[in-house]
């Protein structure tokens, strides 16, 4: 059997950059707390665990004598003051491709425009975004919410960093046949999320399985399997080697894998390790 990875996959480069300046900060002797999971990834929370880094849910959880860490989904900006207040240091590790969102939403939402994000209203990177323009923007995961919304003025169309492609420009379509004034559509899918899909999608159709390596509650990984369903209906998405059943791969000569952006290499090296000793 022949395992095959995707041109792209892995660590996007926001994710690397939370963890090197999680590292960092471990290195210079910092108490580290992350507000919520630094990354959808368990196997890779579990090893910063070990290093020390240990994760809140509230701002209030932290002290004077701890180092605060924002993690790659950003938070409101109303969070962020209070962990700066209660901390004794704040490591913002916010994605700057999320980063570039929130600025835009926030200037929208001072020119008095309404702000429509695509993505799914309970992910952290979308309940951040919308606390920066709390009273205009609106967070809708397809054009089927549409109707949902008030008459949108001037609007912005934005997106979640990590949804497929196909849903924002649908969705930023439907929002330009119903809006009042001038519509502005910025595609933020970050590069990291698109290249990834572009690299599954192509690799899908050569192949008689394929493995999608990430967390369940990871957006772009949950994105990557339905991409690769679309030409592959043999795709399973596993957060180990431990969920490959080799049943699945009866008769199967060609096999492909690839990984969320929030999936470290060691991980993903050992589930190639695996499906070749399968072979």
């Amino acid at each position: 059997m022949q395992v095959l990875l995707a041109s792209e996959y892995g660590f996007c480069f926001g994710v690397e950059r939370a963890v090197d300046m999680v590292e960092k900060a471990i290195g210079e002797g910092k108490t580290v707390r992350a507000l919520g999971p630094l990354i959808h990834n368990e196997q890779e929370m579990q090893r910063l665990a070990h290093e020390g880094v240990t994760t809140i849910s509230e701002p209030i959880q932290i002290t004077r004598n701890e180092t605060a860490v924002i993690r790659a989904h950003g938070v409101t900006p109303e969070v962020q003051r209070e962990l700066e207040e209660k901390a004794a240091s704040v490591v913002d590790a916010t994605c700057p491709f999320v980063t570039r969102v929130q600025k835009l939403a926030s200037r929208a939402a001072a020119q008095d425009r309404h702000v429509v994000v695509v993505g799914s209203p309970d992910h952290p990177e979308m309940i951040g975004v919308k606390g920066y323009a709390p009273d205009h923007a609106f967070v809708i995961r397809d054009e089927s919410e549409l109707d949902q919304l008030p008459k949108l003025r001037d609007p912005l169309v934005v997106s979640q960093t990590t949804i497929k492609s196909k849903t924002f420009f649908d969705t930023a379509e439907a929002v330009k046949a119903r809006a009042d004034g001038e519509v502005q559509v910025v595609n933020t899918i970050c590069s990291a999320t698109r290249d990834r899909q572009d690299a599954a999608r192509a690799l899908s159709g050569m192949v008689d399985a394929f493995y999608i390596i990430g967390g369940r509650h990871s957006s772009n990984s949950v994105k990557l399997l339905a991409v690769c369903k679309e030409q592959c209906e043999k795709s399973f998405l596993i957060e180990t080697e431990a969920e490959i059943d080799p049943a699945d791969l009866t008769g199967v000569e060609t096999v492909g894998v690839t990984a969320g952006a929030s999936t470290p290499k060691w991980l993903i090296d050992r589930v190639v390790k695996h499906l070749e000793g399968l072979g």
